[in-house]
């Protein structure tokens, strides 16, 4: 078997059912491929309608509907699959790991495995994530780091240029190109990644834990690259609400960030990045006031800042 894909839905049937019949062609073009879809608890009738459309569809030769039992998150929704397929006799080459919030444009799923062919020593590649206007979104990124979480707070242009080569999101290149990690809403990864470091660590509830996959695997020895010839259309905040700019950001957000620099550098640096970005959003904050700018910020940013990032999840509640 060349490919498994795995979809973790929450919430949102008609997406996901979209986006299994914009992958089907792509499914059907590469011999074996099989999608396994997590329906992660949502509670809500989604389990049936998506059981429906797999039925009406005539999807259930290659379609899979695996009832999650409880609402783990994003980590703890892939790897229910991924036990599945790392189980099984005739396990696949590769794993793509695609959201319900997507469109996959044709070819592009047959781009990720082409590349992956051709270069042995990645282990992960994702595609150009665009808007439905065919619009590029940042989707190839740096790792977090210092000078970044400065950045974060300050917001400040002059600053970002200065700390170009450190911002964790960089402009969208039309080349393929290596990168530190791809968002996870379409992203490929070899079998073998999982065998050398594991499945997704679920203390990421949702946010971050692709970025501490890819880290891992880069320090495992493999490379990971953006592969824009593979278009894959992403509504992203669908599910999550974190577009609308009337609700605060939720926990689990801060609490990803704290455990991905707490697990990956230490407290020492949790602390210190944790400070930086402080620094610069109360430096934001004093020139907002001076130039009379709107605040565009999420509801309670700076107080949910300090009560989570800090503490874990469980002491902070």
């Amino acid at each position: 078997m060349k490919l498994s894909v795995v979809m973790v839905h929450y919430r949102t049937p008609a997406l996901a059912i979209e986006s299994i019949r914009s992958l089907a062609g792509e499914a059907a073009a590469i011999p074996g491929t099989r999608l396994l879809l997590v329906e992660n608890a949502s509670g809500d009738g989604s389990a049936e309608a998506l059981a429906g459309a797999i039925a009406r569809e005539g999807w259930s030769d290659w379609v899979t509907l695996i009832p999650a039992g409880r609402n783990g998150g994003f980590a703890c929704g892939n790897n229910v699959a991924l036990r599945r397929i790392l189980a099984a006799e005739d396990r696949p080459e590769y794993v793509l790991l695609l959201n319900p919030d997507t469109v996959v444009r044709p070819g592009a799923v047959r781009e990720l495995v082409a590349f992956m062919d051709a270069h042995p020593k990645a282990g992960v590649a994702g595609s150009r994530l665009e808007g439905q206007d065919s619009t590029a979104q940042r989707s190839a990124f740096r790792f977090p780091n210092l000078a970044a979480e400065f950045d974060a707070g300050f917001r400040l242009g002059l600053v970002s240029r200065l700390l170009a080569r450190r911002l964790v999101a960089p402009p969208v290149r039309d080349e393929t190109h290596r990168t530190d990690w791809v968002c996870g809403a379409s992203m490929i990864l070899r079998r073998k990644v999982f065998e050398d470091v594991g499945l997704f660590d679920e203390r990421f509830f949702l946010y971050s834990e692709e970025t501490d996959l890819c880290l891992q695997a880069r320090r495992a020895g493999w490379e990971c690259w953006y592969v824009p010839a593979s278009r894959v259309v992403h509504l992203g905040g669908q599910a999550t609400g974190l577009n609308d700019m009337s609700r605060p950001m939720p926990a689990y957000w801060f609490e990803s960030r704290r455990h991905y620099f707490q697990k990956n550098y230490g407290r020492l640096y949790l602390l210190i990045a944790n400070a930086l970005w402080i620094t610069g959003y109360s430096l934001w904050t004093v020139r907002r006031h001076i130039q009379g700018k709107p605040n565009d910020e999420k509801p309670r940013m700076f107080s949910d800042f300090i009560r989570l990032s800090f503490a874990s999840g469980r002491e902070a509640r």
